[in-house]
């Protein structure tokens, strides 16, 4: 039996005058392109033995966004298993940041399928501050226990 994949990430919280806000990105490709719901999710990426998670989750936020994952206490929000068997790590941590700043890393597929030409396209499309409730209508269904987590920390 093969070991299931396994990514790590940081799930961007900030407290503002509406209350807790997250940050999201959406899925980048053709897949995702026209879907909301189900297409945004925690920034993470794989890693693979001899990388830590917590390791991952810094290199893939600074790949995914180009940007410098945050220093600030990191609060453990622990794993899940999502539909396709990967599990997922995450941790939260305080910090702002201009979504617009994002420069997002990209990959490659073949597309159209089958039809060899090989194209790039970013891993997330574009990344936004969400309340707690639309951020539960958008992520992938397992990555919500995130956001369960990280509310009994800052209700």
């Amino acid at each position: 039996m093969t070991e299931p994949k396994r990514s790590a990430g940081l799930l961007l919280f900030r407290h503002t005058d509406h209350g807790v806000e997250v940050l999201l990105g959406h899925m980048g490709g053709p897949f995702f392109a026209k879907k909301d719901a189900g297409a945004w999710s925690v920034p993470k990426g794989e890693y693979e033995p001899g990388e830590t998670p917590w390791e991952a989750a810094r290199r893939e936020f600074q790949e995914e966004l180009g940007l410098p994952p945050p220093d600030g206490e990191a609060l453990a929000l622990g794993e899940v298993r999502q539909t396709n068997g990967k599990i997922v790590t995450v941790w939260a941590v305080e910090a702002d940041l201009d979504p617009a700043a994002a420069v997002f890393g990209t990959f490659t597929m073949e597309w159209p399928p089958r039809s060899g030409r090989i194209q790039e396209f970013p891993e997330l499309d574009r990344v936004a501050w969400l309340s707690p409730d639309h951020a539960r209508e958008v992520i992938v269904k397992a990555q919500a226990a995130f956001l369960d987590r990280l509310a009994e920390h800052t209700d």
